[in-house]
This record gives C-alpha cells, structure tokens and sequence, in this order.
C-alpha cells in the first residue's frame, strides 16, 4: 500500500477549493453560457464546504450524559 506524503495529506483539499475557486471567478469573468454554470458550481462548492464545517453538531456522549445544555433537569 501506498503512503500519502506529508505535504498532500495536509494540503490536498486546501488545494482543490483553491484551484476551484479561482477557475469559477475567472470563468465568471471571461465565458459566457457554460461558463456561467461551471462559475456557479466551482464558487458554490467550497461556500457548501464551508457551510457544512461550520453547523453546529452535538456529540453523542453530551446527549447520552444530559449534559447538554438544551436538556432541562
């Protein structure tokens, strides 16, 4: 099997967003029709990315423990 270098491992996904990033604000810029699309799903993505870091989320041992704070004793 075939380790992953450090430097991908860390950066890879970083990467990606960026490069998606700046081909949709230059597509927006210079290319109409399909370019339009591809504009919207390349700046979409890494703004659904973030979206999806960014939700608050509870732990199942909190709930399981009551020691959420939603949970009234």
């Amino acid at each position: 099997m075939k380790k992953h270098s450090p430097f991908w491992t860390l950066w890879g996904w970083p990467i990606v967003m960026g490069v998606l990033s700046t081909t949709g604000l230059l597509t927006a810029l210079v290319s109409d029709t399909w370019g339009d699309w591809w504009s919207w799903v390349a700046l979409g993505v890494p703004v659904a990315v973030m979206g999806w870091y960014s939700w608050p989320r509870t732990s199942a041992a909190a709930d399981v423990s009551g020691t959420s704070s939603s949970a009234p004793r």
